[in-house]
């Protein structure tokens, strides 16, 4: 993996929403969980995402690159830019709710990282918790993976299991995977930072 002059690795984050997989990344580069690394900057496709606040907070630099209305190779072509304005070697997706087109696959290849809330391939897309209550399942999870170009399918890069109890709803499940998320993404950031993983195809 690439690092700046000052050898620490910077990372972009794309969000959507609240960003807590956001503020678990940047929270583990401040107290160097992950390490030699710093967040360059957080993209939001959405004015009005929460996280930006709480990246503004910390001191992060933001931008807005709405989405609306336009294009997705025009919009991503815009995020692609401003990511390589700031020499960023490491994408990564927290609760950012749109694919990627092939042209900004093809501008960080193996260089993007997803989370996802179900033990891949199980259950990806959207309402993962539901599908997993619905199919009966007695364990479930999280799943940090490349991005390629399929929905939730890239090569995975590391798993955490959660059991689903019988009184289980969509928000119980959810709040207890989420939990393992904020754990797992950091690990993972970390071992392909080291260059510790491969990544498996499932």
């Amino acid at each position: 993996m690439q690092s700046n002059a000052r050898g620490r690795a910077r990372i972009g984050i794309l969000i959507s929403g609240r960003g807590s997989n956001m503020i678990a990344l940047a929270d583990a580069v401040r107290n160097e969980t992950i390490p030699n690394a710093e967040v360059a900057v957080v993209i939001s496709d959405q004015a009005n995402a929460a996280g930006l606040l709480k990246a503004g907070e910390r001191g992060i630099e933001t931008l807005v690159i709405e989405r609306s209305g336009r294009p997705r190779a025009e919009h991503d072509r815009e995020m692609v830019t401003e990511l390589k304005a700031r020499n960023v070697d490491l994408v990564c997706l927290a609760g950012y709710m749109r694919l990627l087109s092939r042209e900004f696959l093809a501008a960080f290849p193996r260089r993007i990282l997803n989370i996802h809330p179900s033990l891949l391939p199980l259950f990806p897309g959207l309402d993962a918790q539901q599908q997993a209550i619905d199919h009966g399942a007695r364990v479930s999870g999280c799943t940090v993976h490349y991005v390629d170009e399929t929905l939730d399918g890239g090569p995975i890069i590391a798993q955490r299991e959660v059991p689903v109890n019988k009184d289980d709803t969509a928000e119980s499940l959810s709040a207890r995977i989420l939990v393992q998320e904020h754990q797992l993404y950091p690990e993972a950031v970390t071992l392909v930072l080291n260059k510790d993983v491969i990544g498996s195809k499932p």
